[in-house]
């Protein structure tokens, strides 16, 4: 029904321990997505958005000049290489020609970069992967780039209305906001149906499962919901956040009162936020074994 690896893919998804992650996907028949919410909806997976791993090596680049902005991720096998010269020559070689050219995306980015790639992992001595990128160009705004622990994490930000200073100034706020308070996404009407729904599910699920709320009247458990579900905007969408500088201010508020102060209709058109190596696995032998030796017990 299940092996040892789906414990342990499951278990790196939501931190659970292995006796759970084993009952959650006995009870839901081997379903990974399944089991993940059955262990959330027991409290004892984490959130969806904080449940990715930060496994592989590499670094987030960033190149900004006049109107365009352009961010990179490239991937390697040790943190060693990703501090190295030749290796940084490559991710700045990439993002370049993401700068220089019309690239479509991801596909035609590697296709396009297959030779150089090829002959960086010979120079190297590492697999050397182009995971993604993006680029942004504005005529009646600005770009703005922010690079936070050494290619740790990246952000681009496209802010519209002004190409003042005044502008460059907000936009750099707003970097940092993200990169410090990881939005999904810009506002809450951006997060599809679906998305909510499921969280509903979830959170209904939660207040089931105590036994102090469980017997609260129905209307007082819909409001409940609802209640996380705000909550849930307020972590997740990027103008329902509380301001980092000032957490009395949210971000809607913040370009608000700049868009006030400057006579000019400023507004975030969008972002994109790369956190090197989310959502890939490195090899992890004892962990692996740790998985096995529980399973056979």
């Amino acid at each position: 029904m299940f092996t040892s690896k789906d414990v342990m893919e499951l278990r790196k998804k939501t931190g659970a321990g292995v006796a759970d992650c084993q009952k959650a996907l006995k009870q839901t028949d081997g379903d990974m997505d399944k089991a993940v919410d059955f262990l959330r909806e027991k409290g004892i997976a984490t959130a969806a958005k904080k449940a990715s791993r930060i496994a592989a090596e590499g670094v987030v680049l960033a190149k900004v000049e006049g109107n365009t902005g352009v961010l990179v991720e490239v991937n390697c096998e040790t943190d060693f290489v990703a501090k190295g010269d030749m290796y940084l020559d490559f991710v700045k070689e990439v993002a370049d020609y993401v700068y220089a050219n019309d690239v479509k995306d991801i596909d035609q980015l590697v296709a396009e970069k297959n030779e150089a790639t090829i002959n960086a992992t010979a120079k190297i001595g590492e697999k050397i992967s182009i995971r993604r990128f993006a680029k942004f160009t504005t005529e009646t705004g600005v770009v703005t780039s922010y690079i936070h622990m050494g290619g740790k994490v990246g952000v681009l930000v496209e802010l519209e209305g002004c190409t003042c200073d005044g502008a460059k100034e907000l936009a750099h706020d707003v970097a940092l906001q993200i990169a410090a308070s990881k939005p999904l996404y810009l506002n809450s009407s951006e997060v599809p149906a679906e998305v909510i729904e499921k969280e509903k599910e979830i959170l209904l699920a939660q207040i089931e499962n105590d036994e102090k709320l469980k017997s609260k009247p129905d209307m007082v458990k819909a409001k409940m919901v609802e209640g996380r579900i705000g909550k849930y905007y307020e972590e997740n969408c990027l103008l329902n956040q509380a301001f980092v500088k000032d957490p009395s201010l949210k971000i809607e508020k913040v370009i608000a009162d700049a868009s006030a102060k400057m006579g000019r209709d400023l507004y975030v058109k969008r972002f994109v936020r790369f956190e090197m190596g989310e959502g890939l696995e490195k090899r992890n032998d004892d962990f692996a074994a740790e998985v096995a030796a529980q399973m056979g017990k």
